[in-house]
């Protein structure tokens, strides 16, 4: 039980930085578009960048994020399967 409580606790941290990156690349791309809207090329430029980062970062954590979700589901499976003494 100890091994799936640290799976979990682990996966509901890499949630919240899954999440917290979502909620930064839109405010990013919002910030895109209303440099686009002012015609901001050089801060355009480095807000692109930072979007590209950060969508590398997202999919990297949402990788991760389904290898915990599988070792959590493995680590039930395993639990509900050995026998209690």
């Amino acid at each position: 039980m100890d091994h799936f409580n640290r799976l979990v606790s682990e996966q509901m941290v890499t949630m919240e930085k899954l999440l917290y990156l979502q909620a930064e690349l839109e405010r990013c791309q919002q910030i895109e578009e209303e440099l686009q809207n002012l015609q901001n090329e050089t801060h355009l430029e480095s807000i692109k960048n930072d979007i590209q980062l950060m969508k590398k970062e997202l999919k990297d954590i949402q990788l991760m994020f389904e290898k915990q979700t599988e070792e959590v589901i493995n680590s039930y499976r395993e639990m509900n399967l050995t026998p209690t003494l």
